[in-house]
């Protein structure tokens, strides 16, 4: 369970986090000089990590094509889990209960996940069909003593945890808090041994499962804490490295403004629009040398979310871009008639809402579910035909604005319906796969490549 909560924190930090680790690495004397034909226990403890990620990752593939996948691979859950003697009051009598173990505790269901990225928080609901508690027990009273094994049975189990991370003073993102709860749906139990105590203390041993589990409960959640807290912890160190997060903005934020510049240094901000040419009879338009600038501008509009729901994994994204600008040349022929003229347009914001899902089954492809598409006033300069240009700027200029929400509810189907197109052409299992070769062949040097 915790591993699935680490791995979803962790899809925003990854490509983030490695290259900011092998950065660290190449500032510190010394790091890289090593003798190449030496391999260090570091080395090699490298390297069998990213093969054991390689390993459980393939697992997981697999695991996630059954029609009902129960557990997950590599989750180390205690199966059966050890729980402390415990003692109960019960007014004439007391309860011991000795060597006491939970079973079943592997055999859970993902029943939700959600991670809300602004808030770094997510919340999972794990299900369990069963789980038997086992062990050996005391009643014993003023007149008479009772002892032998017991079997409690709890039937429909649901394990609910939250855990949330924050940004310390000192920039480095940890923790900050995690809860959880037990609950179950129906009991059963079978006390052993208990002869004429059983006739005497019939309500107590109609209760025995409550006292049970509420007795295991406290254990549980205190080591279900220490061990989701721990490797949470563990994780982030990983990924992280020693770098540190500005606490002024959300990492979320900070993600996003790294991402803008990293739009810029591929060269997409100002973005060259190929040329276009269209000719229809005598008529010809040619528009070429365009260039759009504010790509790069865009920022979170509202929430970033990701959910795990019926072995599902969906994502809702709300982006938006500031002012877009652009300008290019146009040429317009008209049989042995041509004009050249030059045109500029300006957009004053560009915001999208995002839904798109993948099944945990692999095999199968992405979906979109949600796309919808909001454009503030756009204005257009036109130059080089003359009187016409009034003519096209008071057209291009007033007919948009008034039916820009129009045209947007208009192409926002036949844009959805060309990217499920693309979507279909992803085999998402093999783009895992060779991800996660890139990643045993270059470790700490693993970038996120968008053509794989």
């Amino acid at each position: 369970m915790y591993n699935l909560i680490v791995i979803l924190m962790g899809i925003g930090l990854l490509a983030h986090g490695t290259a900011a680790i092998q950065r660290e690495l190449n500032e510190i004397p010394g790091a890289m000089d090593q003798d190449a034909g030496n391999e260090t226990n570091e080395d090699h403890n490298i390297n069998a990590s990213q093969n054991r990620v390689a390993a459980q990752l393939e697992a997981v593939l697999e695991h996630f094509k059954q029609a009902d996948p129960v557990g997950l691979p590599g989750v180390p859950v205690p199966d059966p889990m050890e729980v402390p003697d415990m003692k109960k009051s019960l007014g004439m009598a007391n309860l011991n209960m000795m060597q006491v173990r939970a079973y079943g505790l592997s055999k859970f269901r993902i029943a939700t996940i959600n991670a809300d990225f602004k808030d770094l928080q997510v919340k999972a609901g794990i299900q369990l069909d069963e789980m038997n508690v086992k062990g050996n027990y005391i009643l014993s009273s003023f007149f008479s003593k009772a002892n032998g094994p017991f079997t409690v049975v709890l039937k429909k189990v649901y394990v609910e945890a939250t855990a949330t991370l924050a940004v310390e003073r000192d920039g480095h993102l940890t923790t900050d808090s995690i809860k959880m709860d037990i609950t179950f749906a129906d009991m059963a139990m079978d006390f052993q041994n208990l002869g004429f105590l059983g006739t005497v203390f019939q309500g107590i041993v109609n209760s025995a499962p409550n006292l049970v589990f509420d007795a295991m409960k406290p254990f549980m959640l205190q080591e279900a804490d220490k061990q989701l807290r721990g490797k949470i912890n563990e994780n982030i160190e990983k990924l992280m490295g020693d770098r540190r997060l500005p606490n002024s903005i959300t990492p979320l934020d900070s993600a996003i403004a790294e991402a803008r510049k990293k739009v810029r240094a591929m060269g997409y901000d100002p973005y060259h629009v190929p040329d276009m040419n269209r000719t229809v009879g005598v008529f010809s338009v040619q528009l070429s040398h365009t260039w759009i600038n504010g790509i790069s501008s865009f920022y979170r509009v509202g929430n970033m979310s990701a959910g795990i729901e019926n072995n599902t994994i969906s994502l809702r994204v709300q982006i938006g871009t500031q002012q877009v600008t652009g300008a290019g040349q146009w040429e317009v022929g008209l049989g042995m008639m041509t004009r050249v003229g030059h045109v500029q347009f300006t957009v004053q914001h560009i915001r999208a809402t995002i839904g798109i899902s993948q099944s945990l089954d692999t095999r199968k492809r992405p979906q979109i579910n949600d796309l919808q598409f909001d454009m503030g006033n756009i204005q257009v300069r036109c130059d080089g035909a003359g009187t016409i240009d009034y003519v096209m700027e008071f057209v291009v200029n007033v007919l948009p604005n008034l039916l820009r929400y129009q045209i947007m509810d208009a192409i926002e189907n036949p844009i959805k319906q060309r990217v499920q197109e693309k979507f279909n052409t992803i085999d998402v299992e093999q783009a895992i796969k060779q991800l996660a070769q890139k990643y045993e062949a270059e470790g700490s040097n693993f970038s996120f490549d968008f053509k794989i």
